[in-house]
């Protein structure tokens, strides 16, 4: 028997009622926000995440599938999609638009990452980008938004944590520092990390590993080491954030994987994900664009929502979100009713009755498969029933039955559904 590569999964109902719930609710959410929908190819060219990613990133140097195509262009499925979103941005000069662009998408994302609970090597990422303006308020309108769509969705007890993770003026300098210390202790650290402190040593601050934590707490703060200019954006993203009455964590060791970050990063994390509890994170990159070969400086600020993992929180705090409620459960008696059903069936389906016909089968059989489907009524119709004009309606939780005319039936399942 072939089986699902390992790492990913099919979604099957009624998990799938969650996922439409929580897209439905994000859409909506960023919708009122005046973003539109992008589409992007699901695979680019190498170059675009190894320049806009950053090569010595884990996802770039670890995690990435590429392949060779069929003309030797090298070609990568994409592991994350704001580069693909800033290269469309260029490629069709979006810079050119009045305004801001502000653009979200839902899709798919491929990693080889190892596996575990809420962590897939294919994944669905929500995520969302602001290009065109450095304003610390536009920062804290994209964490209010996100707050918003984790809230509507159902997430109860999330916690959001930032940090500034300074420019190209200061943050070079932090680097510096950091790495010089790094040279004392990376002997103490984890593989990855002693790797890190030579190539990547920001992402020292963002390790996981449990041993690594007391060599991490000694390390320099990057919030002492802003410029005034930084300094000032972090204080205005607060007093925004603030201002709106939303809870938050200053926290110094935070930062982002990718080298597009600058300035303002956050996180929402979520305790009933474990030890991998990020449910999201995002941040500012204001000069992504130009290395992606843009002319026009277009600093930007984005998210990515895990989506995977965000459902899997929501429905365990939600479980009736995957219950499915059939509205009418329809058992024809012989072939005449069998024929008279399924034009009966078009009609109520187009008033927005959810309807499911009994194909074949006596009625005792039907009645079974109705109370398994958790219908709310069934619909019992015969040669009679057709002669009268009138068919037996049975509300299952009650089993109550009456005589009802096609208008009736539309009537009462109206009542129980609003």
């Amino acid at each position: 028997m072939i089986r699902a590569i390992k790492g990913t999964r099919d979604i099957l109902p009624p998990s799938t009622r969650v996922w439409n719930h929580v897209e439905s609710v994000a859409r909506r959410v960023m919708e009122s926000y005046h973003y539109g929908e992008i589409r992007t190819p699901i695979f680019e060219e190498t170059a675009l995440f190894a320049r806009g990613v950053g090569e010595e990133t884990d996802i770039v140097s670890k995690e990435m599938y590429t392949f060779a195509d069929r003309d030797e262009t090298s070609i990568t499925l994409r592991p994350e999609n704001t580069a693909s979103v800033i290269r469309a941005y260029i490629e069709h000069r979006l810079d050119q638009l009045p305004g801001l662009q502000k653009l979200y998408y839902i899709g798919p994302m491929f990693r080889r990452e190892r596996p575990q609970k809420g962590r897939y090597r294919q994944f669905s990422q929500i995520g969302a980008e602001v290009i065109g303006s450095e304003s610390p308020a536009v920062d804290a309108e994209v964490i209010e938004m996100v707050i918003e769509i984790l809230s509507q969705s159902g997430l109860e007890g999330f916690h959001l944590v930032i940090n500034s993770v300074g420019c190209k003026e200061c943050r070079p300098k932090f680097l510096a520092t950091l790495r010089e210390r790094l040279q004392d202790l990376k002997g103490q650290l984890c593989q990855d990390c002693q790797r890190r402190s030579e190539t990547n040593p920001l992402r020292v601050l963002d390790c996981k590993v449990p041993s690594d934590q007391p060599i991490i707490e000694t390390l320099p703060s990057i919030l002492d080491h802003l410029c005034e200019a930084c300094s000032r954006h972090f204080a205005a993203v607060r007093t925004f954030l603030d201002d709106r009455g939303i809870t938050y964590e200053v926290r110094p060791r935070l930062v982002r994987g990718l080298d597009y970050y600058t300035r303002t990063t956050f996180e929402v994390v979520h305790g009933a994900l474990g030890a991998q509890n990020s449910v999201l994170g995002g941040g500012r990159y204001d000069g992504l664009a130009e290395a992606l070969g843009s002319k026009v400086h277009s600093p930007g600020i984005g998210f990515s929502i895990g989506e995977d993992r965000l459902v899997m929180s929501v429905e365990e705090a939600h479980p009736k979100l995957r219950s499915e409620t059939l509205d009418l459960f329809v058992a024809p008696m012989g072939d005449a009713a069998l024929r008279h059903v399924t034009v009966l069936a078009r009609e109520l389906r187009r008033e927005g009755i959810s309807v499911e016909i009994a194909f074949e089968g006596k009625l005792k059989r039907a009645m079974e498969t109705a109370n398994k489907l958790n219908a709310r009524y069934t619909l019992i119709v015969g040669d009679n029933e057709i002669a009268a004009g009138t068919y037996a309606l049975k509300e299952m939780a009650s089993g109550e039955q009456h005589p009802v005319t096609r208008e009736q039936i539309s009537e009462r399942l109206y009542a129980g559904k609003h």
